[in-house]
Formats: structure tokens, C-alpha cells, sequence
């Protein structure tokens, strides 16, 4: 029951069993098959089926509000057990290209003498800041979810690189990955000239420094690859901002706080 109540929560915020399915790590047909059986177990309907996705009932907004409640407090325990004996772990998540950068840099934003201490859950899709798996993203978009909370930080280029000006063709992704703005703007601008994919982005990278294929980089990563140069303008439809986002009720933690100050002052100067 726990467990329904967590996607039903997923479902109720995102509308849509598709954006949900994304968020949970369950399919949609699984969470199709959930709900209704939630319905059932409650004996009352909590959906609007339609074509605009999946809408609140009266009965199904009540239950979100009862939920939400319930996370809340499971919330409550999970920063109460963080703050038992040492310093409270602050859970940051972000792609690969921004986990690279955020390890490398720990010692320009992080010291060990700080009451918080990071820990790093890398991950190509956004993690629930609702059910607390972690305290802090750094997410491509603005939040647009009332629970959550913003702080721009900046933007991110992308361009093409590749060992040399004479390697033409292309490498692509697979896996999770296929479904990043790269990968898709890879497939529908160079699909003809791709020879190879990868699923992990290290992998592309050491490919392209291989003379392989052009590979598609946040300008900030591929300027730093000495093997590598820019042999393209930035893709202007993959310029992205940068946001900071937590938890609206999280981001009053001091050692959230703290650590939220410590990374945007970070980003906003790299």
C-alpha cells in the first residue's frame, strides 16, 4: 500500500503516466496496472481518464493531500536520522558532465571543516526531490512544480568536438542516454553519419579523443580536453540553463542551505 500511495503521488503531481513512469522507474503499463488497483483498494475513483492525461478526482486531490502529509513526514524522519551522531549528508545530484565538474572542484566550494558533507548520486534524469531521494539537483530547467524551489545559476553551450577538423562522422548514443537533447539532436541532424554508439558519455569522449567521430560536449567540458577541439559553432537549440533546485521546505535545513549557497557561488563563477 505504502509503495501505490509513493506512485500515486508521482502520477497525481505529473498528470501524466508517461512523466511519472520517467520519475519512478516503472513502466507505464505497471503504473496503469497500480492505479487501478489502488482505486479499487480504496473503493472509490481518484482518476479523470482522458486524453489530457491522468486528472484528480475530488476524492483522488484528497488523497493527495493526505500523501503529501505522509511524505512530509517521512521527510521529517529522514533529516532527524541525517542529523544523529556527524555532520549531515546533503544528497546532490546532476548529470555526468556536472558531476565531473562538481568532483573535480569539491575543494573550491566544500571543506571538511563545513556541517554538511556532500553526497554525490549521479544520475541523466531528474531524481524525486519530493520523496527525498535527494536534497539538491542541478537541472537544465526552471522547476515548475509548486513544491519546489529555484536558483538560476547560469547557461550551458553545446557544440561539436572531435580530435581534428578532418574526422566528419559521428558517434551517438544508446541506453538512457538516447533520450538526452544531444543524443536526440545527434540523431536527427547526423543520423547518416553515425558509426558507432555508446551508452555511457566517458565512452563517447574517449572515442572522439580516439579520431572515432565528433562528439557533441557542454563547451565547458570539451575546451578542457586537451586531445579535443571545437569543429562547430554552439548548437543554439541546446543551449540550456542551469538551476539549483530543492525541496521549498528543505532549502530552510542550514546545512542545505549552506550547502545550496556553497554550490551556487560555485557554478555562477565556472
Amino acid at each position: 500500500m505504502w509503495d501505490d500511495l509513493a506512485l500515486f503521488s508521482a502520477v497525481a503531481r505529473h498528470g501524466s503516466l508517461t512523466a511519472a513512469a520517467t520519475q519512478t522507474d516503472s513502466s507505464a503499463a505497471t503504473l496503469s496496472r497500480r492505479m487501478k488497483a489502488l482505486e479499487a483498494a480504496m473503493d472509490r475513483p481518484l482518476f479523470l481518464h482522458g486524453r489530457d492525461g491522468y486528472a484528480l478526482t475530488a476524492e483522488g486531490r484528497e488523497l493527495l493531500q493526505r500523501t503529501e502529509r505522509m511524505e512530509a513526514a517521512a521527510a521529517d524522519i529522514e533529516s532527524w536520522r541525517n542529523q544523529g551522531p556527524g555532520k549531515r549528508r546533503v544528497r546532490i545530484s546532476a548529470g555526468s558532465w556536472t558531476s565531473d565538474l562538481l568532483a573535480r572542484h569539491l575543494a573550491d566550494f566544500w571543506q571538511p571543516d563545513f556541517n554538511w558533507v556532500p553526497e554525490f548520486l549521479h544520475c541523466e534524469r531528474d531524481m524525486d526531490i519530493a520523496r527525498r531521494q535527494i536534497d539538491i539537483g542541478v537541472r537544465n530547467h526552471k522547476p515548475d512544480q509548486p513544491w519546489l524551489a529555484g536558483r538560476r545559476t547560469g547557461e550551458v553551450n553545446f557544440a561539436p568536438f572531435a580530435r581534428d577538423t578532418s574526422v566528419t562522422e559521428w558517434i551517438g548514443a544508446a541506453g538512457d542516454r538516447a533520450t538526452l537533447p544531444s543524443a536526440r539532436w545527434v540523431d536527427e541532424n547526423q543520423s547518416d553519419h553515425i558509426v558507432t554508439r555508446a551508452n555511457d558519455a566517458h565512452l563517447a569522449m574517449a572515442m572522439a579523443c580516439a579520431g572515432i567521430g565528433r562528439v557533441v560536449l557542454p563547451t565547458f567540458v570539451g575546451a578542457s580536453a586537451r586531445t579535443l577541439v571545437q569543429v562547430g559553432e554552439p548548437i543554439e537549440a541546446l543551449r540550456s540553463e542551469q538551476w539549483l533546485v530543492c525541496h521549498h521546505e528543505g532549502r530552510h535545513d542550514p546545512p542545505v542551505r549552506h550547502a545550496l549557497t556553497a554550490l551556487a557561488q560555485f557554478l555562477t563563477s565556472s
